[in-house]
């Protein structure tokens, strides 16, 4: 379908206040998915990146981020970023941070940083902003994902959730937004 890049947002910030029995249910299919991810990964010469905090994940979790993305650095196909732990406000915040001891330390003047330098001091340096974003389950907000990033994103909406938006609907969120006419802005 031409797709370079492929973002999903698998567990948030705010999924740590879900009930702990949720939160576990949800730690066992992200750990199953690792065991499965390095191969698909491998198979189809994917390059896979984790955005979000993931000091707060379990040290198996950590780890397993780690070799996936050590093991895929150099594929070429598509690049696959996970949203784990992840949140738009606590993603700014943190590069707020790298920004503010850049200052301290004198790495940087405030009159240096601009908007491309901020975008790179975010979890998805090195990639291009979406150009569309997907919404299931006939929600109409952006849920903290990717808020600086989707400045200039076009949206599509679907009442489908997440487990049943097949590669069919997925052709069909492309057609849509092939046929908009886009305007572009930018940093």
């Amino acid at each position: 379908m031409g797709i370079k890049y492929l973002t999903v947002y698998a567990f948030s910030t705010e999924n740590w206040n879900r009930p702990k029995d949720e939160v576990d249910a949800l730690m066992t299919l992200l750990r199953n998915y690792m065991k499965t991810c390095l191969k698909r990964a491998a198979k189809n010469d994917m390059h896979v990146r984790v955005l979000g905090d993931i000091s707060a994940l379990d040290e198996d979790i950590r780890n397993r981020i780690i070799e996936l993305e050590e093991a895929t650095k150099n594929n070429q196909g598509l690049w696959f970023q996970i949203a784990i732990n992840y949140g738009g406000r606590d993603e700014i915040m943190r590069a707020v941070r790298k920004v503010a001891d850049k200052v301290e330390i004198g790495e940087i003047t405030v009159d240096e940083i601009d908007g491309t330098f901020f975008a790179n001091q975010l979890d998805t340096k090195g990639i291009p902003d979406p150009d569309l974003l997907i919404r299931t389950s006939g929600e109409q907000r952006l849920s903290n994902f990717l808020l600086w990033q989707l400045a200039y994103t076009e949206f599509y909406f679907t009442d489908l959730h997440w487990p049943d938006f097949s590669a069919k609907e997925l052709a069909k969120a492309i057609e849509h937004y092939n046929r908009r006419e886009r305007r572009f802005g930018g940093i």
